[in-house]
């Protein structure tokens, strides 16, 4: 039984089996979760990169609103060093008056100075001529008094020669006396203005310390704003560093800008030389609809009917005649609007124009006249299918003559309807 149970034993593939499925089963585990830690590294290096994105939105954005500042500083420091110029400069007008005042107010001071020596050296001089008046005042006195006593004694003896010489001494001391009062006085107008000079170089002095004192603030206040305005000029070269670069950023964006506009105008270009072609074959068709007509011109760029083709004289409605003309235009551009893209911007534009004279009837003027044939015109092309939006009337009255002649013939040809296919 132990021999047979070890041979079959032996012959029994299960074993290695076993080992080859545990093998494989420890490889897709490892695969698996070789899987797993790179979808985890992946996850992490992509939240990385959108923090780092936000990071740099955010950066921009801050970047936006500093160039933003940096420009509203740049406008308040040229503002502010506008008003530090002005400043300065009215310091510096400032600091020259009152250069200017001091120098007036040490001449001044000098002529007052002067004028105060003089009005001293005059009342010296006064007082010195006061005192000898005096002195003769007082001579001519005791001479009063001998006189009056040898008076006495020459009323005693009736000498008519010592009245003589007695009055003529009464004179004398009658003007010595008026001469003291007139010294006097002047004196005293000497003295008021040797005090008022005095009082004025007092003045002068005080105002010229006060200039001083001026010049000196003038100059602190110089000295200051040539601080802050170097201080300025730094702060603005580096805000015209920062400009320079947003300047050179511009100038990119008007590089894009303009090729953006010739792109543009080419774009225009081409459906202009589009809506030229299509007008060439408007024309062209019409010419063959309307060819041997009478009545109907081309003139430029524009087809001309007379209003007699259309419209009895004096009326807006459309005779039955000049109704079928119209029909036929209708029909010649229903058939040409088929080919015509839908973005081309094309509109086909009614004038009613007018002769000179002047109408009668239920219209106020040739303007109303002129204006009503036109919308008539366009109401019939709309009821003939032509798009109401592809359409547009114009009245010019009589203010758009082609022969400006006061003539029937002239009369005649300025009474018309024109045609033109242009754009919005």
């Amino acid at each position: 039984m132990r021999r047979r149970g070890a041979a079959a034993s032996a012959l029994s593939p299960w074993p290695g089996y076993v080992d080859a499925l545990s093998t494989l089963l420890m490889v897709l585990v490892f695969v698996l979760l070789v899987f797993v830690l790179a979808q985890a590294f992946l996850s992490v290096a992509i939240s990385g990169r959108d923090q780092a994105l936000d990071r740099l939105g955010r950066q921009v954005a801050e970047l936006g609103d500093m160039l933003s500042l940096e420009k509203g500083r740049n406008s308040d420091l040229a503002a502010s060093a506008a008003l530090l110029t002005q400043e300065l400069q009215a310091a510096q007008a400032a600091r020259d008056a009152a250069t200017r005042d001091a120098a007036g107010l040490r001449d001044a001071l000098a002529q007052a100075v002067g004028a105060r020596d003089t009005a001293v050296a005059d009342a010296t001089a006064l007082k010195a001529r006061a005192s000898d008046t005096a002195a003769e005042l007082d001579s001519a006195q005791k001479r009063l008094a001998g006189m009056q006593a040898r008076l006495a004694d020459a009323a005693s003896r009736a000498d008519t020669a010592a009245a003589e010489n007695l009055a003529h001494l009464t004179d004398q001391v009658r003007a010595l006396m008026a001469l003291r009062d007139q010294l006097t006085s002047q004196l005293t107008a000497e003295t008021a203005k040797a005090q008022a000079s005095a009082d004025t170089s007092k003045v002068l002095t005080g105002k010229l310390d006060e200039a001083g004192r001026v010049a000196d603030s003038a100059r602190a206040q110089i000295a200051l704003l040539t601080k802050q305005i170097d201080a300025l000029r730094t702060q603005l070269a580096q805000v015209a560093a920062a400009l320079e670069l947003t300047q050179k950023e511009g100038h990119a964006k008007d590089l894009r800008i303009a090729d953006l506009g010739a792109k543009l105008n080419e774009a225009l270009v081409s459906k202009v030389a589009e809506l030229q072609k299509y007008r060439s074959e408007f024309f062209g068709r019409l010419r063959d609809v309307l060819a041997g007509r009478p009545g109907i011109a081309v003139v430029g760029d524009r087809f001309v009917f007379q209003s007699e083709v259309l419209f009895p004289v004096g009326s807006a409605d459309l005779s039955p005649a000049g109704a079928d003309q119209i029909k036929a235009l209708a029909a010649t551009l229903k058939t040409l609007q088929k080919g015509i893209p839908v973005d081309l911007p094309w509109v086909l534009r009614v004038d009613g124009h007018a002769d000179k004279q002047v109408v009668h009837g239920k219209f106020a003027s040739n303007w109303e006249l002129s204006a009503e044939r036109a919308i008539n015109v366009v109401r019939l092309l709309v009821a003939q299918g032509i798009p109401a939006n592809r359409l547009a009337a114009a009245g010019f009255g009589e203010f758009q003559p082609i022969d400006p002649a006061a003539t029937p013939a002239a009369y005649a040809k300025n009474r018309r309807i024109e045609l033109r296919l242009t754009d919005r």
